[in-house]
């Protein structure tokens, strides 16, 4: 479908990727990994032709559809969402245009038993016909189950999306690829902005999804979840492995180990074919043979080990400088937005050095309490910080407050203060961030490399209390585990949003739950949280929890019968391969024997003298054939039910 070939790329002298080829075909779901800024993005804009390669080809079929999201979207308002959403029916539109004109031109005719008349009739019928067999008739219905699986409301679908945030609006440029169903689906970081319940829903849709899709993600569980390749971005090359991420990661150990084995044989070989030519090439005797082995050096395909880019942050959070024992007192607190409540009499109180997770589904409020902190909203209640506290604060969107035109460099230094200003290379090295990289504008980085400039940012003063708000959307996933190690070992008082169980498990001693306006605390890490809560996946946090009805009753109880009778199935196939292998065992045994005796040429004589011994043996030979062949059905009958 998409066909890469000895393709190069670079920017201002500095390679991108160098001969490189990959092959997306139908049916594959490929993960693209690796570290931020190696070029995962600039792939995909490859592959949706938004840039062209210095040299190389990106050949795609002219009828191919491909539906690209992008981090970076410009968003267009005057439209609600629903309306927005239906742009990705064109077909349909241009349909329900033809029929609403001929329905118009009709209205006006009077002439009704004339040739044209009749003419456009059949038209107008014609058209519906089309428009019923696209789906027309059922786009608000596809349309809805795509919006709410989203996580949209009802009542969203009417308003204008410039009224949403560009979380949101993103979630709504998402749902127009996936109503479109194109050929191949490109998708850069598409769980930054969805909740858990959301994220599920697109596993699940993706997984039914029959066209190509390329997916960047930094979600170890979505990836498992949704792909079943991995494409490997390092040092300007490609890895490319037929398996999902975490099989990947087994993989990539393997093939390394055994790559590292083979050049070590190699190099042995090598040198000792060296020192063979260096010891004959001077005997004239010998010298044609040197020559022959010289040749068989020059021929001989060196092996090399795949590179692992294991360049990775190392930084870890100043000391956090004296305060109170108590870091945040925080009491009747609610916000409205207009006439939406989304926090009433919310109480909370941080001691110093606590660390506590805020969790709970996207819009109640997690992110609006974490800037009433700040004071970056305005609220009712009131919120009083402990003596000598001195708060840093990550956004969802901190990146956006970097100004794009300034380079790295510029950036920190703008942010230094007199005890930093002299260590801010040091500090922008420890974030991957050196030689050249420094002059980069913050217009080119990656999204994540852009995350790694805020968090930088927030090393450059002395913070006792730190709150961060999704921080690992964007990051890779070793960026991701050094940000955890990082505030472990912080001494001050933590806040974390975050969706990421992964992320989360070991890093607090304290969970706050959002639901219904408020909170509700749980002792302990997300562990404890989720044992408290009796959910048996982290996924189920953001699940709407339902009575069970009738229906689900009746549905649990036919399960219960399938699973049952399964499970009966299961057994007879497994008692049938028992009993087949005991026949094998003892017919191959038997003819074995036969065998045994009918090498001897006395026995020979003696049991070909018996009537229809030859025949008897024949058909146990056929007897067998026939039970290994029941035995392989069963097995692979038994092998379908277990997967």
């Amino acid at each position: 479908m998409i066909s890469v070939s000895n393709l190069s790329l670079y920017f201002g002298g500095q390679d991108v990727f160098s001969n490189i080829s990959l092959t997306v075909n139908k049916g594959n779901k490929i993960g693209l990994v690796g570290k931020n800024g190696a070029g995962k993005s600039t792939l995909l804009n490859l592959f949706s032709t938004k840039i062209t390669p210095n040299s190389g080809a990106v050949s795609i079929p002219n009828s191919l559809k491909i539906g690209y999201l992008t981090q970076d979207l410009d968003f267009n308002d005057g439209l609600s969402v629903i309306d927005e959403a239906k742009k990705a029916f064109t077909d349909i539109n241009i349909l329900q245009k033809s029929i609403d004109n001929l329905n118009m031109e009709i209205s006006k005719r009077t002439d009704f038993e004339s040739d044209s008349y009749l003419e456009l009739i059949n038209q107008l019928h014609e058209k519906q016909e089309e428009f019923q067999i696209k789906g027309g008739n059922d786009l608000q219905s596809t349309i809805s189950q795509v919006l709410l699986g989203l996580g949209f409301m009802q009542p969203d679908f009417t308003r204008q999306t410039n009224e949403f945030s560009g979380g949101w609006r993103m979630r709504i440029e998402l749902a127009k690829i996936l109503l479109q169903k194109p050929d191949v689906m490109l998708l850069d970081e598409p769980t930054n902005h969805l909740d858990i319940e959301s994220i599920i829903w697109l596993e699940n849709w993706l997984k039914k999804y029959k066209g190509a899709l390329v997916l960047v993600s930094h979600d170890r569980l979505f990836l498992d979840g949704v792909t079943n390749r991995t494409v490997e971005i390092a040092f300007g090359k490609l890895n490319d492995y037929k398996a999902s991420y975490t099989k990947y990661v087994t993989l990539r150990k393997d093939r390394q180990e055994k790559q590292i084995q083979a050049k070590k044989n190699q190099d042995k070989y090598i040198a000792e074919t060296k020192v063979l030519i260096n010891k004959f090439r001077a005997k004239k005797n010998k010298a044609a043979f040197a020559q022959t082995l010289i040749k068989k050096l020059e021929k001989l395909e060196r092996i090399e080990v795949e590179q692992e880019d294991i360049a990775k942050m190392k930084f870890k959070f100043s000391p956090a400088p004296h305060s109170g024992k108590v870091s945040l007192i925080a009491k009747s607190i609610s916000k409205n937005y207009e006439k939406l409540q989304v926090l009433k009499g919310v109480n909370l109180e941080i001691v110093k050095g606590e660390k506590i997770a805020f969790v709970g589904k996207n819009g109640e409020g997690k992110t609006t309490l974490a800037k009433i902190i700040v004071d970056e909203l305005e609220f009712e209640g009131n919120v009083k910080l402990g003596h000598q506290v001195n708060i840093g604060y990550y956004a969802q969107n901190q990146s956006d407050f970097l100004d794009e035109n300034k380079t790295v460099l510029q950036c920190i230094q703008d942010a230094a203060d007199v005890n930093t200003s002299g260590k801010v290379r040091d500090i922008l090295g420890s974030f991957l961030f050196s030689n050249d990289d420094v002059d980069k504008k913050i217009k080119v980085l990656s999204g994540g490399e852009r995350a790694r400039v805020a968090l930088c940012k927030l090393l450059l003063e002395p913070i006792n209390f730190l709150i961060m708000d999704e921080p690992t959307n964007h990051l890779d996933m070793m960026s991701k585990d050094i940000l955890k190690r990082a505030l472990k070992d912080y001494d001050g008082s933590l806040i974390v949003v975050s969706h990421d169980r992964d992320f989360l498990q070991g890093l607090t001693e304290k969970v706050y739950e959002f639901k219904n306006k408020n909170i509700k605390e749980y002792i302990g890490d997300i562990n404890t949280f989720l044992a408290e809560r009796d959910l048996m996946d982290f996924k189920q946090l953001e699940k709407t929890e339902k009575k069970e009805s009738r229906k689900d009753k009746k549905e649990e109880q036919l399960s219960y019968q399938q699973n049952k009778e399964q499970i009966r199935e299961k057994r007879k196939l497994q008692n049938r391969i028992s009993k087949l292998e005991k026949q094998i065992d003892n017919l191959e045994k038997e003819l074995k024997q036969l065998d045994k005796q009918l090498a001897e040429p006395a026995e020979f004589q003696k049991l070909s003298k018996q009537k229809g011994f030859f025949d008897k043996y024949q058909q146990n030979q056929l007897k067998l054939n026939e039970m290994v062949q029941d035995w392989e059905n069963a097995v692979e009958q038994l092998e379908q039910q277990k997967a």
